[in-house]
């Protein structure tokens, strides 16, 4: 069983900054990758950032350059930063974690409970 707990999130002023951290815990005998995604209400889940194990990291389209995807190996931990935050709806972010259960080294593609991120004055 693994479980990923999620924090950081919360109110934040356009402009602002924040950062998203998922902690990842139980039997692992490897990650491949880590990612966040966010779905805003009434809408699809989609893509914010992955980075592999090899710290190759991908950001959706619009993202690129205002938030940073980065991982602590040992702690099992993703982060992501988010600066220059845009007044737009709310959404929850959600960490998600892809890679090989310990033990029976069956498939782990397991995620987070998700956290709020509102942007407003």
């Amino acid at each position: 069983q693994v479980q990923l707990v999620e924090s950081g999130g919360g109110l934040v002023q356009p402009g602002g900054s924040l950062r998203l951290s998922c902690a990842a815990s139980g039997s692992i005998f490897s990650i491949y990758a880590m990612r966040w995604y966010r779905q805003a209400p009434g809408k699809q889940r989609e893509l914010v950032a992955s980075i592999t194990s090899g710290g190759f990291a991908n950001y959706g389209d619009s993202l690129k350059g205002r938030f940073t995807i980065s991982r602590d190996i040992a702690k099992n931990t993703v982060y992501l930063q988010m600066n220059s935050l845009k007044p737009e709806s709310p959404a929850v972010y959600y960490c998600n974690v892809e890679g090989i259960l310990g033990g029976a080294l069956a498939d782990l593609d397991s995620w987070g409970q998700g956290t709020q991120i509102t942007i407003s004055s």
